[in-house]
């Protein structure tokens, strides 16, 4: 008798992906750029440069518990993830004609409110159309395409500008040709996915959401915003590290080549995400994070700022694919508005978070904030096996 070949990933999965890939390409040819024009054109503190890594996201908070609601009506999904899209392909490209830094800022924020309005509908949607033991595999390729694109931004954006062939506002206006293939990718995928379910949720129709309960704030969910909350915006850890010796020009090199590490080891954490489960696989990410976090506190020098920075990106592939999981597996029929939860909170604490740690290091200093950030961080690691035996996380 043979046996059965294993299960393979959806297409729709692969579609987005390459969603993910396409769109952060054009993302984050600005992102990288953003510590240097806040604190050296607007002339902002590190608490503005904390709060303007969280605002965008905290922003759209509410946006993604109301697309998460009504994500958990399947028919809702693909419009909601096109419309997201959408707002950020066509938003972008504007920055390149703006006369003030507020309007920049207003600007993000209304690209964030897109994301709001897409990530959760589509996570329901990965998680729903992908069998149950392969969550983590289509939640690691998500997530290391998405990285993917995170290295090619930035690279080609340094090649544009250096070689003089393109200033910077040409190089944002430029974002609109990767923006038509995400839309397009985006409708390719959605139209796939229409009323197909293989995972983890119901093959029957859902009830109304209104008639069931909402997905409720467990000790184990909780915990993944707790890390958000007490993890160092991307920004500050930039700062920090220009602080040690890394030049402004430079900067997104090193974000091309932190992204080439978190899209390597996306892929691995959904393996192991898959093979030991979320809880597991989460906890050594957070143990991860604060061996770095203690290390960037008392780190001198260009060489310590590299690799500790690049140490970061193992991190995201330790924790991003499981926690997406882990979600997916609590909410249950509940997709939509686990996701939804889950968005909304990890925004809203990392605003806080961003805020806290951000007026830490700029009335003492980067090494002490990072301190804090790496003992929180540690007692997270510690508390987890407690909380997820008590509460009986899901081990696959």
């Amino acid at each position: 008798m043979s046996e059965r070949p294993p299960p393979l990933l959806p297409r729709q999965v692969k579609l987005f992906g390459a969603v993910s890939l396409l769109n952060d390409f054009a993302s984050e040819m600005i992102y990288p750029l953003l510590p240097a024009f806040v604190t050296g054109v607007l002339g902002g503190g590190a608490v503005a440069l904390g709060a303007l890594d969280g605002a965008a996201d905290a922003a759209a908070a509410a946006v993604k518990l109301g697309s998460g609601r009504l994500a958990d009506r399947p028919a809702r999904r693909g419009p909601l993830i096109v419309v997201g899209y959408l707002v950020a392909v066509v938003v972008r490209p504007v920055i390149a004609v703006t006369a003030a830094a507020w309007q920049v800022i207003g600007l993000r924020v209304v690209d964030r409110l897109g994301k709001g309005l897409r990530t959760p509908p589509r996570d329901a949607l990965i998680a729903d159309v992908t069998p149950a033991p392969l969550v983590g595999r289509a939640f690691g390729l998500q997530r290391g395409l998405d990285h993917a694109g995170a290295v090619l931004g930035p690279l080609v954006a340094w090649l544009l500008l250096t070689s003089g062939s393109a200033d910077v506002r040409t190089v944002i206006a430029a974002s609109i040709l990767p923006g038509v293939a995400v839309l397009v990718l985006a409708l390719m995928a959605v139209g796939r996915a229409d009323g197909q379910t293989a995972g983890t949720a119901s093959t029957t129709a859902p009830a109304e959401p209104s008639a069931r309960p909402p997905v409720r704030p467990t000790a184990p969910l909780l915990a993944i915003p707790f890390f958000y909350l007490l993890r160092m915006p991307e920004t500050l850890i930039i700062l920090h590290a220009q602080q040690l010796g890394i030049a402004v020009a430079v900067v997104p090199l090193l974000w091309a080549a932190v992204h080439v590490v978190k899209s390597t080891a996306s892929f691995a954490g959904g393996a192991l995400s898959d093979r030991l489960g979320p809880a597991r696989t989460m906890w050594l990410g957070w143990a991860c994070y604060a061996a770095l976090a203690g290390g960037m506190a008392v780190a001198h020098g260009l060489a310590a700022a590299w690799a500790l920075f690049l140490g970061f990106g193992l991190v995201a592939g330790l924790t991003e694919s499981p926690e997406r999981a882990l979600v997916a597996a609590v909410a249950g029929d509940r997709q939509g508005s686990g996701f939804g939860f889950y968005h909304a909170a990890t925004g809203v604490a990392g605003l806080a978070g961003g805020v806290v740690l951000g007026a830490v290091f700029q009335r003492a200093d980067g090494g002490t904030a990072f301190l804090v950030s790496a003992v929180a961080g540690l007692a997270l690691a510690l508390l987890w096996p407690f909380v997820s035996r008590a509460h009986r996380v899901p081990a696959r």
